[in-house]
């Protein structure tokens, strides 16, 4: 079984969830010290096995955890904060029990995710969950290149250490003046919600964010697809009569006046989705 436990705020912990670890045979924990305190918090006794799995033994200890599941053991998986599988452990355990024709099920719980888009004041009727974007630049602006012309609202995880250059990135992929929200320490007592352009959220984050951090950015409006399908079109027709791709950018985007670094990375996710050759640059 899966089992959510709380992002933050001990009180949010489900009857379910105490229920769950009173009566589990083993209980596997992203950090077995963190399962330890909440137990004592939510005032309930594991007398269950405890066992780590996180990342770094995830693979080696999954098949010991289907075996106990096969031989008639109540397997309860937990991590830090929110539900398990979602951008922490679990997805791994999950397959392999499923492969093994050995049921499972979850009690739901809390999530990062869902509270910061229920907070955000951006839509929600649609959106997409992308998870950490990749450290390096070039992997993360080749990321971010893919999302230019995204229109459903995005959430975000990120480290606060991290925070200003994800922003920043953001920023020249998307524009300053994309709306977007930080959410900052959910559910605990030093909870903040900051919305704002992301040029601004940039600047502001440059000073430094401490805390669990997610991130939820508005979609491309619909005129924004259209508009930019437009320039898309004017930039590759530069480039078709000779152009460089940065020149034709440039020229395209001051004449719009748009930002010539948004539009580039339009035009290279515009691109990649039709698979067209790179072409000059």
């Amino acid at each position: 079984m899966l089992a959510g436990t709380p992002i933050g705020d001990p009180a949010d912990a489900s009857a379910r969830l105490v229920r769950e670890l009173a009566s589990a045979d083993v209980v596997a924990a992203e950090d077995t010290r963190r399962l330890r305190r909440l137990a004592r918090e939510l005032e309930v006794e594991v007398r269950a096995r405890l066992v780590s799995y996180y990342d770094a033994n995830e693979s080696a200890r999954t098949p010991e955890l289907v075996a106990a599941m096969r031989d008639g053991a109540k397997v309860l998986l937990v991590t830090d904060a929110g539900m398990p599988s979602v951008s922490d452990p679990g997805y791994r355990l999950v397959a392999a029990a499923v492969e093994a024709g050995i049921p499972v099920t979850a009690a739901p719980g809390p999530s990062a995710v869902l509270t910061a888009l229920a907070l955000s004041g951006l839509p929600v009727d649609r959106f997409c969950f992308e998870g950490f974007l990749p450290r390096r630049a070039g992997e993360r602006s080749r990321r971010l290149a893919e999302l230019v012309m995204e229109p459903r609202t995005m959430v975000f995880f990120e480290a606060p250490h991290r925070l200003a250059a994800m922003l920043s990135a953001l920023a020249t992929a998307f524009g300053d003046d994309r709306p977007a929200v930080v959410c900052r320490e959910l559910t605990k007592t030093y909870e903040e919600v900051r919305r704002a352009g992301l040029g601004e959220l940039a600047e502001w984050a440059a000073d430094g964010v401490r805390g669990e951090v997610t991130v939820v950015v508005a979609g491309a409006r619909p005129d924004q697809v259209a508009d930019d399908d437009r320039l898309v079109a004017e930039v590759e027709h530069l480039v078709e009569t000779g152009s460089r791709l940065k020149d034709a950018t440039a020229a395209v985007a001051a004449g719009a006046g748009t930002s010539r670094r948004a539009l580039y990375q339009t035009v290279l996710a515009a691109r990649d989705g039709r698979r067209l050759p790179a072409g000059p640059d």
